[in-house]
């Protein structure tokens, strides 16, 4: 039996892991749920927030470049606790035939962008082993240590906050695919554009738009869009806090660039990860100073909706017609990645025949 790639569902989530996790401490105050990208262990007046994902390493974006996005997938899930970064473990199980000196490009990488966000190295292991392979090669927790009251809570939010959304969607999703198969865009539309779709690679982390977003007093909550993207993101965090929503989907910012590179690769925008865009829900009158801010420093954003009761649902409104939401259950990227695979190296065959 072939299952689908990426996270499991949620229905297995809920079946399988979140019945069965270990002892029972008081200490800890958020734990695991759908929408929230951390767990979060209180000591006294300090929370020491913590993450853990993959270490993903894709050799066709470069091995700078793939060690760049790295660390932000990385950092991005603690930053959205309000609390930045602070410390990492990283464990790299790497393949048998890696070289010194593409170990020594990801490290050099990996150490520059961890003393920016201001992360350190704490602990970890490196070592080659047979049956590793790109891009997963190892696991990382990220931790963020910080006043207990800086924290963003999603059970704190109320009927009426606002959702605010960076960048828009599929940020991830274009420039993955831009990497990884130039020339399907450039059959359509030209280099000019694939070397616009390529820049959007380095929109992909919310690490700044979450250390910008967290310094508004109205802001409750934070999300990286990552798996299924701004619909899944939305939908994981209405569940994980008990609340509703509507969102008008005309007033969620898409680039140009971003609508023709999903359209290329047959990809829905709005379920597609994305990580790099940020969604806040931020208390009504400081919504517009959170986009403001967010906008100062370059950052596009936008009002896209409100929360509601949960007892009126999920809403998205698109053109006035209003639709109830329901998670998108597979994210149309990785189905999409792998189908463009088979066409990228079935053309290398054919040029080498």
């Amino acid at each position: 039996m072939r299952y689908k790639l990426g996270k499991i569902d949620p229905e297995l989530f809920d079946e399988i892991i979140f019945p069965c996790l270990g002892a029972k401490r008081g200490d800890v105050k958020i734990g695991p749920m759908h929408g929230v990208d951390f767990g979060v262990v209180r000591i006294r007046d300090k929370a020491v927030v913590m993450s853990s994902d993959p270490v993903f390493i894709a050799p066709a974006l470069g091995w700078e470049r793939a060690a760049w996005f790295a660390i932000h997938i990385l950092a991005s899930d603690v930053a959205v606790s309000g609390i930045m970064p602070t410390h990492l473990t990283i464990d790299l199980n790497l393949p048998a035939d890696i070289s010194t000196k593409i170990l020594k490009a990801i490290w050099l990488t990996m150490h520059k962008e961890s003393k920016k966000i201001g992360m350190a190295v704490v602990c970890g292991h490196t070592a080659r082993y047979a049956g590793c392979n790109y891009p997963m090669v190892g696991g990382a927790t990220v931790f963020g240590v910080g006043d207990i009251r800086a924290l963003k809570d999603p059970r704190n939010v109320r009927p009426k906050d606002k959702i605010v959304i960076s960048k828009g969607p599929a940020i991830e999703t274009t420039g993955l695919m831009a990497m990884q198969f130039p020339e399907f865009l450039e059959r359509r539309y030209g280099k000019k554009f694939v070397k616009e779709a390529q820049d959007v690679f380095y929109l992909m982390s919310t690490v700044k738009d979450a250390r910008i977003a967290s310094k508004v007093k109205g802001t409750v909550c934070m999300h990286d869009a990552t798996e299924c993207g701004i619909w899944g993101g939305l939908y994981e965090m209405a569940n994980a806090g008990g609340w509703g929503f509507v969102v008008d989907k005309d007033a969620i910012m898409i680039k140009d660039v971003v609508k023709k590179t999903c359209e290329v690769f047959d990809i829905d925008p709005y379920k597609a990860i994305s990580e790099g865009t940020l969604i806040a829900i931020v208390r009504p009158d400081s919504a517009m100073d959170a986009v403001r801010r967010l906008k100062k420093e370059g950052i596009d954003a936008c009002v896209a909706g409100e929360v509601t009761d949960k007892k009126y649902g999920k809403v998205i409104l698109d053109k006035g017609k209003r639709t109830d939401l329901k998670h998108p259950g597979k994210d149309p990227f990785w189905q999409q990645f792998e189908v463009f695979l088979k066409k990228q190296s079935a053309v290398k065959k054919r040029r080498n025949k």
